[in-house]
């Protein structure tokens, strides 16, 4: 230690880069979890830890916007938030956020700080946005290209369950607007499910598949007692409702040609 005091400023800032750190951050500090006093690498090791306690009423999460102390993880000096240690003088984070108390070595991640969400995303401030409706950042292909629903990231994924709004996971915003983990995405489609788990609407193009029913629907003759019988269906798609022929294999919309239909009852009409 006394070696590395004697090296410049510039160095010290430096040392141990990308040499310290957990499985989520390349950091060279520990946090002190204000509502348990523990000292751990980041918050997430905080929840994963707390997260499976024997306990229930131990279960807890941290706020991030709490804490107030952190330890150098060069020479084990606990002081106050801060981007350089007050003792060794080594840059704990090559990206620092004073307002999430967050800390960064790899900055390939492109972090930065959203005023509107309120928390540091990655990517690149210049590859994203921020949509107002949504209330979350996106990137800017998605620009006047996607279907805003009211906050649709703060809610959890209906896949996993895991909250989407701070996850560390990449988020796949769906042609309906909703959105759900890319991971849980593909993993949907592999199992050929290729409807929103929240709003039932088709998430890929499906005409191919709707062409193939035509098909199948036009070869297969339904017996004479069902021949001529009605339904009322509601569209998934596009939330019209109509009354179309009976067909084991399927009901087709006739506003958008879509099979993605379900049987509903039959309008109420006024006396």
């Amino acid at each position: 230690m006394r070696a590395f005091m004697e090296v410049s400023a510039d160095d010290r800032l430096d040392f141990g880069k990308m040499g310290y750190g957990c499985q989520h951050y390349r950091r060279r500090c520990k946090i002190r979890a204000p509502c348990c006093n523990e000292i751990y690498p980041c918050r997430h090791c905080h929840n994963e830890a707390t997260s499976v306690m024997s306990r229930l009423s131990d279960r807890h999460e941290l706020n991030r916007f709490d804490v107030k102390q952190v330890v150098c993880a060069v020479c084990d000096t606990e002081q106050p938030v801060a981007r350089v240690c007050t003792n060794c003088g080594v840059n704990m984070g090559e990206y620092f956020c004073e307002i999430c108390k967050f800390y960064d070595d790899d900055i390939e991640k492109g972090q930065f700080h959203c005023e509107d969400c309120g928390i540091c995303r990655v990517g690149s401030r210049e590859k994203y946005f921020h949509c107002k409706k949504c209330g979350s950042c996106y990137h800017v292909n998605l620009r006047d290209n996607h279907s805003c629903i009211e906050n649709s990231m703060q809610h959890h994924c209906p896949i996993c369950y895991e909250y989407l709004f701070d996850t560390l996971k990449d988020v796949s915003v769906m042609k309906c607007g909703h959105t759900m983990h890319l991971e849980c995405y593909s993993e949907m489609i592999n199992r050929d499910k290729y409807c929103c788990p929240i709003c039932s609407k088709s998430v890929v193009d499906m005409s191919k598949a709707w062409k193939q029913l035509d098909e199948e629907i036009e070869a297969t003759v339904m017996p004479e007692e069902y021949r001529h019988k009605k339904v009322w269906i509601l569209c998934n798609d596009c939330n019209d409702t109509t009354e179309v022929y009976f067909h084991i294999i399927g009901q087709k919309c006739c506003h958008c040609q879509s099979y993605n239909t379900r049987a509903i009852a039959p309008p109420v009409l006024p006396q």
